[in-house]
């Protein structure tokens, strides 16, 4: 298991490793993802580690879903339509093991 010493999205909280940062406040980081599978691809993040999905608490998620309702009123019509993706697990398509939403916008 990756520890937080190693986890790239630990080292981006701390500004430890350069990131496209397009918002952030105490609890959650977005910035843009490396390789976009969209025209408007970030990753919301919690500041704090959670390995997975399943890791993480319910308030976790209540903050990130939040965080997803401020980069969409952020991105205004730019993101009208746009899909949340959570990957859980290797088997899954999860490539970093430190809990994030993908927020993807094709407009």
């Amino acid at each position: 298991m990756i520890t937080m010493e190693d986890c790239i999205f630990c080292k981006i909280v701390k500004g430890e490793a350069k990131s496209d940062i397009f918002y952030q406040d105490d609890k959650v980081i977005v910035f843009k993802d490396i390789n976009p599978k969209a025209p408007t691809h970030l990753l919301i993040c919690p500041k704090e580690h959670h390995h997975d999905f399943m890791a993480a608490p319910p308030e976790v998620h209540a903050t990130l879903i939040e965080a997803v309702k401020t980069v969409r009123e952020k991105l205004g019509d730019k993101a009208k339509d746009f899909q949340i993706q959570i990957n859980n697990g290797r088997g899954a398509g999860q490539l970093v093991f430190h809990l994030h939403y993908h927020f993807m916008a094709w407009k």
